[in-house]
């Protein structure tokens, strides 16, 4: 910047500042104020022509004048004139008059602009930069319209200064980011990624947060953008803290920068090209391994700098959910972050753990954080750290510490902030019958639940119990005895008194052989309580009154003299008294035998998703549960295709509607929307829903399955081919070609269950998918990532109209009929700003998710081995490693092929076998696996050998890819 010489100091406007800092009152400073709007308006209107510093004086105590609060209806012309000054000091107060009270809707922008456009074509590059701050600070459609193509030219070409360049990156951020429409890059686009390869460090800054705002619109077109953004992190990663001495903050070298880039890199998904992966990876630990190293500094600017760069490269590593080492390394360094003296580190490691928890690879080892989470939840004095805390408990719990967990929370709650308390019991509940194992450890903690906090107990919560211990057999008995003790409190909560009043009136029989419990005991208890209660509660107790007299003959004079007294009959509340007079008169002229009808026990209520996820969902807002269960918990409707377009042999697997879900997709944060799937080849081979509640047993699995029956064809989606498969606007195209990727994103789930299948600039797709025996039950999760509606959704039991940011689930049930090689297509297709998308992607279902592991002694093992010695039963396969030798991530993948690990039965101990039987509805076929790494070459040897010898080629080269 030019420097401003001692004349230029504008001596008036400081008298004129002085004089308003001291009047005394309001009225002075207005009256001060007035004066000197006329003193300027009578110079700009008079006959003499004033100079160019007389014009910036007076332009500048306008612009004062309105930083004060004053509006300024003159002086735009003059400070347009001052555009066209030669002197820099002029044309920055113009430029900045210009910025701060011109709108975009003046007369005026056709002369600024052309003034703009002078300036730019100066080649004075201080000129320049006024000019396009000028740009950036209106971002009009008007200036977009005049200047998108000219600025993309300033920035790449080879003569424009440095400074220059800074300028026009961010210059054209602000315009793409208010008319995206205008800014088109096109021929641009190369030149403008390799910015990134600039030498001047600034130019990179400015150009890196361009890049990054227009990848996530167009990531394909700037996909080039990966490898150059992972050598330039790699050569500041690698630096020393004096080889980029004027960006070196506080001995971090570029600061900023390495965050931009760690941030564009999380627009991608992990480079495919071997080399640039392995600069990544070995950055990404770089970065984990500074984390480690003392501070060079005792500056609080020096650890915020290092932390925000280890935060989002550990971002980084949960997007990619693909490097188990990193992910577990990750976790660590978050896990020191617990117990750290700085809030806001200890905030942002809880939140960053509760990603970390959904993913496969990093679930144990956030565990293993439990204690120290449980303390954060006891002792922090945030609320919002607390909250984080619990959330992480929440998004850390499976079977091996549920009860842990929810003892930890229960007793929390007690002492719980008011604002935290509701969510906290609705998570309690869910977890209690997620990972419920033993119902009456379930109904205990419920009741627990409402006797701590009673009134943050939703309805959905005590709905969800009575309908769970109506529809176990086997849990009923204790809970009429423990609601009855939980009854026999002085205080009850109301919400008790509803539980205990529904589950008495349909179960109180079974404890009435107990004189403690006898059935005018039982009565008289709940009566106890009636008076204490408001109306719906009393309703319900009548309810529950009536059908004590059905189970409980010897107490019907009692009741209807309840039922007969004023206070029932001629009660001032319709309700009451059109039951009270009702119920008297069934018990009065009903027969036994009708009244037995009439009054019998409630069915068992149809298995459903519960309504305590939604209410959860709908407390925290969109998409704040599925970051503890699943991180691709954004969805969107799609289109499963029939049997002819799913390649030769996947009609081996069949599809079918499930009427419910699970309750393990329970935690997923959605209403479940009605499934779609593909056309089966017979309704016969369809399943009923087979993770359903009904046919869950005490190890959470599937019972007592059996087909449906003809009529179950209603349950299905209308293939691509039929005419009303899309509402009537959709204008019928025939499903895109898988996309080239397919068989890639389909080998990233061959060992593992649960990730997301695709992501673009509009879609994301996440999958959550179970398996037993032959039968399996797969989520899918899509999500519109955008603002706009999507609309036209092609899949009939989808709902046809997306909002923005909006989620949609769909459930597909899976029969695996005999082995297959291909797997099914999924077609999707929508309406998204008038143009219809329309992308196939490959299921990932493979012949192993239908593996039952198999046990067996190294004598065994050998002998059936012997036993599958034809050369069509064995297929191998020897290629180089891909990934790290690690032999705990082998074990796991091995583990997540669906196979039993063998452990001392082969004679080498760094060799691995497995065993397992792949269960089809068809035949069953023995699998046996043995893979021999050698470390010292990088190589590995696969055999596989299986009594059928296509399983055996499918499974060689499904595993090829994974090592």
């Amino acid at each position: 910047m030019p420097a401003v010489s001692k004349g230029d100091g504008m001596r008036g406007l400081a008298v004129f500042i002085s004089d308003i800092r001291n009047c005394k009152s309001k009225e002075a400073e207005i009256k001060r104020i007035n004066k000197e709007l006329a003193n300027i308006r009578s110079k700009f209107k008079g006959d003499k022509a004033l100079d160019g510093y007389s014009k910036k004086k007076y332009v500048c105590k306008l612009l004062f004048i309105f930083l004060l609060g004053h509006d300024i209806d003159f002086g735009h012309m003059e400070a347009v004139n001052l555009l066209s000054s030669n002197k820099y000091t002029e044309k920055q107060i113009g430029y900045l008059f210009i910025s701060v009270l011109v709108n975009s809707n003046s007369e005026l922008i056709r002369l600024i602009n052309n003034a703009i456009k002078n300036d730019l074509s100066s080649r004075n590059p201080t000129f320049m930069c006024l000019a396009l701050h000028c740009i950036a600070n209106v971002g009009s459609r008007e200036m977009a319209e005049a200047f998108a193509g000219e600025i993309p030219r300033i920035l790449v070409a080879g003569d424009t200064m440095d400074s220059v360049k800074q300028s026009a990156a961010l210059c054209l951020l602000r315009l793409y980011k208010t008319s995206p429409d205008l800014v088109l890059m096109g021929e641009w686009t190369s030149r403008v990624v390799h910015l990134l390869n600039d030498q001047h460090m600034g130019v990179v800054t400015a150009a890196i947060s361009l890049i990054t705002c227009l990848s996530q619109k167009n990531p394909d077109e700037f996909k080039t953008c990966v490898s150059l953004a992972v050598s330039r992190l790699s050569r500041i990663v690698s630096s020393a803290s004096t080889d980029l001495q004027d960006y070196t903050y506080y001995f971090v070298p570029a600061p900023w920068l390495s965050c931009k880039l760690l941030r564009l890199l999380q627009c991608y998904p992990p480079p495919e090209d071997g080399a640039v992966k392995g600069r990544l990876v070995e950055c990404l630990e770089t970065i984990l391994n500074k984390a480690q190293e003392p501070p060079k500094s005792k500056k609080v600017q020096h650890s915020n700098a290092k932390n925000a760069i280890l935060f989002e490269a550990i971002s980084l590593i949960i997007h990619y959910d693909s490097e188990p080492n990193l992910l577990v390394r990750a976790c660590n360094q978050l896990g020191q972050f617990l117990q750290h003296r700085e809030t806001n580190l200890r905030y942002l490691a809880l939140e960053s753990m509760c990603t970390l928890a959904s993913s496969e690879f990093s679930h144990e080892a956030v565990k293993t954080h439990i204690e120290t989470v449980i303390n954060a939840l006891k002792t922090e004095r945030d609320v919002s750290v607390r909250q984080r805390a619990a959330d992480l408990l929440y998004a850390m719990c499976d079977r091996s510490n549920a009860k842990q967990i929810v003892a930890e929370m229960l007793s929390y709650l007690e002492t719980a902030d008011y604002s935290i308390r509701e969510e906290m019991v609705l998570k309690v509940a869910i977890l209690a019958e997620k990972y419920a194992v033993d119902y009456s450890w379930y109904v205990d903690t419920i009741l627990n639940l409402i006797r701590i906090a009673g009134d943050y107990v939703s309805e959905e919560v005590w709905y969800r119990v009575i309908q769970i211990v109506i529809n176990r057999d086997d849990v009923q008995g204790y809970a009429a005895k423990t609601v009855f003790e939980a009854l026999q409190a002085p205080a009850c909560h109301e919400n008790m008194v509803k539980v205990g009043g529904y589950i008495l009136g349909e179960f109180g029989n079974l404890i009435a052989g107990d004189p403690r419990s006898s059935p005018l005991v039982q009565f008289n208890l709940l009566h106890s309580k009636f008076h204490l209660c408001s109306v719906p509660t009393r309703a319900l107790l009548l309810s529950a009154y009536i059908k004590f007299i059905n189970l409980f003959p010897e107490t019907k004079s009692t009741i209807q003299e309840v039922l007969r007294s004023d206070s029932q009959i001629r009660n001032s509340d319709v309700e009451l008294q059109q039951r009270a007079v009702e119920y008297l008169k069934l018990s009065s002229i009903a027969s036994t035998d009708v009244l037995a009808t009439v009054l019998e026990e409630m069915p068992p209520f149809p298995e459903r998703e519960s309504s305590i996820l939604a209410k959860l969902k709908k407390k925290k807002g969109p998409g704040a549960v599925s970051v503890n269960e699943l991180e691709e918990g954004k969805r969107e409707g799609g289109e499963l295709n029939g049997g002819g377009d799913r390649g030769g042999d996947s009609s081996a697997i069949a599809a079918s509607n499930a009427s419910t879900p699970s309750p393990s997709a329970d935690l997923l944060g959605l209403r479940t929307g009605p499934p779609v799937t593909a056309a089966a080849p017979s309704a016969g081979s369809l399943l009923v829903d087979v993770f359903s509640e009904a046919g869950v047993n005490d190890d959470g699995f599937l019972r007592d399955l059996e087909p449906p029956t003809e009529s179950s064809d209603s349950l299905l989606a209308e293939g691509p081919g039929d005419s009303d498969s899309a509402p009537p606007s959709v204008v019928s195209e025939d499903p895109a070609p898988p996309l080239p990727e397919s068989n890639e994103l389909l080998n990233k789930f061959v060992c593992k269950n649960n990730g997301v299948l695709f992501e673009n600039q509009l879609l994301q797709i996440g999958i959550k998918s179970e398996y037993r025996q032959n039968l399996g039950r797969m989520y899918l999760f899509y999500g519109n990532k955008t603002s706009v509606q999507f609309i036209n959704v092609q899949a009939k039991p989808v709902e046809p109209l997306i909002e923005g940011g909006a989620q949609v689930q769909q459930v597909i049930n899976i029969e695996c009929l005999t082995d297959f090689t291909e797997a099914p297509l999924l077609n999707i297709k929508f309406r998204y700003g008038g143009a219809l998308q329309n992308l196939s992607l490959k299921l990932p279902v493979t012949i192993n998710k239908f593996f039952q592991p198999t046990e067996m002694a190294s004598h065994d093992f050998f002998q059936r081995w012997k036993q599958l010695s034809q050369p069509q039963q064995e297929a191998q396969k020897i290629f180089k490693a891909n990934n790290a030798m690690d032999t705990e991530v082998l074990k796991a993948k091995l583990l997540g092929l669906g196979m039993a690990l063998l452990e001392n039965v082969d004679p080498n101990p760094e060799n691995f076998v497995c065993a397992g039987v792949i269960q089809t509805k068809a035949q069953q076929v023995g699998s046996l696996l043995r893979l021999e790494p050698n470390a010292q070459a990088q190589m590995y040897r696969l055999t596989v050998r299986s009594s059928k010898d296509t399983v055996s080629k499918r499974l060689c080269e499904l595993l090829a890819e994974q090592f």
